[in-house]
């Protein structure tokens, strides 16, 4: 992990487009003519994302899914979690497969991305999210593993304007070694949809939260703890990559790793056994 900059393959997604019809159709051609290369009409990987107001983020996300270099066959899925910008516009133009969930939350929109899913196994993508092309071959080296039934990744962010990249690593490294505590007992804390994978005939028959509460990929990967293992995939060079909009709630750097750090602490002694976690726990 560098301290100082970003990987230079971010780059060639950082679009300067604002709305939908700011994008050009060569940038759609191009994606697409991408996206016709990697999948597959019987996959084996279906990746499915939740969308909400995500126009320009979409295009993004699903633009660096493109570019996998993978031989394993698999389909991308993107639900519009009921936008009201132009995110369907967007997904029109894009080679994917595109439902429309009007339920509100991300366990729903996932719930129903996975029900309409060809793949055997599913990997959970966020929009606002950007990916290696290594990601897909490095979640299911683990996943495909004997009596791994879910995994999870880990991610970095993107530094902006009040957020530099110095500040960020220190940020990462530190939640990385929470992420390793968590990971003894609790390690469905660490699931996030950012990073996740599952096997779908589990991930059916458990089912996601039909609600807006967050916490939908971490109650799942709870729920398939009972039929086998849950990994981590600690590839630094598998990491998603996203912006630090979760950090911006909490004010400045400071602001929000003084918040984590409180949020962490409380649960210090609370990680240290297995015993059930209330629903309100999951909130990230």
């Amino acid at each position: 992990m560098n301290f100082f900059k970003t990987p230079s393959w971010l780059d060639q997604f950082q679009f300067p487009f604002e709305s939908f019809d700011q994008i050009p159709n060569e940038v759609f051609d191009q994606i697409n003519c991408d996206l016709d290369k990697i999948q597959k009409p019987d996959p084996l990987v279906s990746i499915v994302i939740a969308a909400w107001n995500e126009e320009i983020n979409i295009l993004k996300c699903v633009a660096s899914l493109s570019k996998m270099r993978t031989e394993i066959p698999l389909e991308i899925i993107v639900i519009n979690n009921n936008s009201k910008d132009n995110t369907q516009k967007t997904l029109d133009q894009l080679h994917v497969k595109s439902l429309f969930e009007i339920k509100q939350g991300c366990g729903p929109a996932r719930q129903l991305g996975q029900e309409n899913a060809a793949g055997k196994y599913i990997l959970l993508a966020d929009a606002d999210c950007l990916y290696p092309d290594c990601w897909v071959d490095e979640m299911i080296k683990v996943l495909s593993k004997q009596d791994v039934v879910c995994v999870y990744g880990r991610y970095s962010f993107l530094n902006e304007v009040h957020y530099p990249r110095w500040q960020l690593a220190i940020f990462e490294k530190m939640k990385d070694v929470v992420a390793e505590y968590r990971h003894i007992n609790r390690p469905y804390f660490n699931a996030y949809g950012i990073s996740m994978g599952f096997i779908k005939e589990l991930g059916l028959r458990v089912g996601f939260i039909q609600t807006g509460f967050w916490g939908d990929d971490g109650q799942l990967c709870l729920a398939l703890m009972k039929y086998g293992k849950v990994k981590q995939v600690r590839s630094n060079k598998a990491r998603a990559w996203t912006s630090p909009r979760t950090l911006q709630r909490d004010g400045g750097f400071g602001q929000a790793l003084r918040s984590r750090l409180i949020k962490e602490l409380k649960r210090f002694t609370f990680n240290l056994h297995s015993k059930l976690p209330k629903d309100q726990d999951f909130g990230k």
